[in-house]
C-alpha cells in the first residue's frame, strides 16, 4: 500500500447485544465518517472495544466493514491478542475480506523484555498476509515499543508505520526523528488534543476516537495544524473532550460518552462490551445537553438537526 497520511478514525464497534453488531448502525457510521473526509479507517482498536469481542464477532466486523467500505479509503485492522495464533488467523481473514493493513500493539498479559517483544513482531509479520503497522499503547500493554526498538522494527519491510497512543511528546518526538530512515513509513498520533504538537514534531496523520464523531473537525484539524494554524479549531476539540468525553467518574467516560453520542445523534446503538455499560438516564441525559451547547443537538427536541456532524 501506498504510504497513509491524514486522518483515521479508530471506528467504534456498534452492537446490538453482547456478541452481535449493530448492522444498520455500522453502515450509517461507516459512511458519516467517510462523508467527512477521513483518509482511512481503523477497525478493532481500543475505540472499537477489540479487546472485550468475541473472535467471532472481530471476523464478521472485520469482514462487513470492509464490505461497506468498498476500497474507497484503506481499511486497517487490529489483531492484537495474548495468543499469536489468533492474531494471525485475524490478519488472515482481514486480508481475504480486502482489507489493506495490519495494526499490531504489543500483547498485553506477560511483561515481555524489548528483545523479547521485537522478535514477536519480527516472527508475527513474517506470518501476516498484509504490511502492519505498531501500535504504542503502554497504558494498556503495559509494555512500550522503546525507540531502539522501532528503529530495529524499520529495518522489517512488512512493517510500515506507527500509532502512539503514548500521550508522551517526548517520547513521540524520538520515534520522528527516526523517520528519515524510512520515508516509506506513516507516523499517526492517537491522543487527539496532541494532534497539532505531533504534526509540528513530524505526524504523518492522527487516529482520533473523536473523528466518529465530528470527522470533518478532524481532518480540517490536520489542514490547519500543517499550516501553523490550528488554534480555533484545536479548541473545538478542547471543548469536545472537556464536555461530550468528561461524563461519568470512570476511566471508560471517553468511550462512553462517544458511543452514547453517537446514539444520541442517530448513527448507531450505544451497547458496550462487557465489562462496561451503556450510561443511564441521567449521564446521557447530561451527553445530550453538552451536544445541544455545542450545536449538535437541537436543545428542544433532543433529536439530532437535519444534518448529522461532519
Amino acid at each position: 500500500m501506498k504510504p497513509l497520511r491524514g486522518i483515521v478514525p479508530p471506528l467504534v464497534t456498534p452492537l446490538r447485544d453482547r456478541d452481535r453488531l449493530d448492522l444498520a448502525g455500522l453502515e450509517r457510521l461507516v459512511e458519516h465518517v467517510l462523508s467527512g473526509g477521513v483518509h482511512g479507517i481503523f477497525l478493532l482498536g481500543t475505540t472499537g472495544e477489540a479487546p472485550g469481542l468475541s473472535h467471532r464477532l472481530r471476523h464478521e466486523l472485520v469482514r462487513r466493514a470492509c464490505r461497506l467500505v468498498r476500497g474507497r479509503v484503506p481499511v486497517l485492522v487490529g489483531v492484537t491478542d495474548t495468543s499469536f495464533v489468533e492474531s494471525v488467523a485475524l490478519g488472515r481473514r482481514a486480508a481475504e475480506s480486502g482489507a489493506d493493513a495490519l495494526v499490531l500493539s504489543a500483547p498485553y498479559y506477560f511483561p515481555a523484555g524489548q528483545v523479547e517483544l521485537a522478535e514477536y513482531v519480527e516472527h508475527i509479520v513474517s506470518e501476516f498476509p498484509l504490511p502492519a503497522f505498531l501500535y504504542n499503547m503502554p497504558s494498556h500493554t503495559k509494555i512500550a515499543f522503546e525507540p531502539g526498538t522501532v528503529r530495529r522494527l524499520m529495518d522489517q519491510p512488512r512493517v510500515v508505520g506507527m500509532k502512539d497512543s503514548s500521550g508522551d511528546l517526548g517520547y513521540f518526538r524520538k520515534v520522528a526523528r527516526l523517520l528519515s530512515r524510512r520515508p516509506d513509513w506513516a507516523l499517526f498520533m492517537g491522543p487527539e488534543t496532541l494532534i497539532p504538537q505531533a504534526v509540528r514534531a513530524g505526524a504523518h496523520g492522527a487516529v482520533p476516537g473523536g473523528a466518529n464523531l465530528i470527522p470533518r473537525l478532524f481532518v480540517e484539524l490536520l489542514v490547519a495544524a500543517r499550516k501553523g494554524k490550528a488554534g480555533p479549531l484545536q479548541e473545538r476539540v478542547l471543548r469536545l473532550q472537556e464536555t461530550v468525553f468528561a461524563v461519568g467518574r470512570h476511566r471508560s467516560s471517553y468511550l462512553k460518552g462517544l458511543k452514547c453520542a453517537l446514539s444520541l445523534l442517530g448513527i448507531c446503538d450505544d451497547f458496550m462490551a462487557e465489562p462496561f455499560a451503556r450510561f443511564l438516564p441521567p449521564e446521557r441525559e447530561r451527553v445530550r445537553r453538552r451536544l445541544a451547547e455545542l450545536g449538535l443537538l437541537n436543545p428542544r427536541s433532543g433529536g439530532r438537526r437535519g444534518r448529522r456532524p461532519s
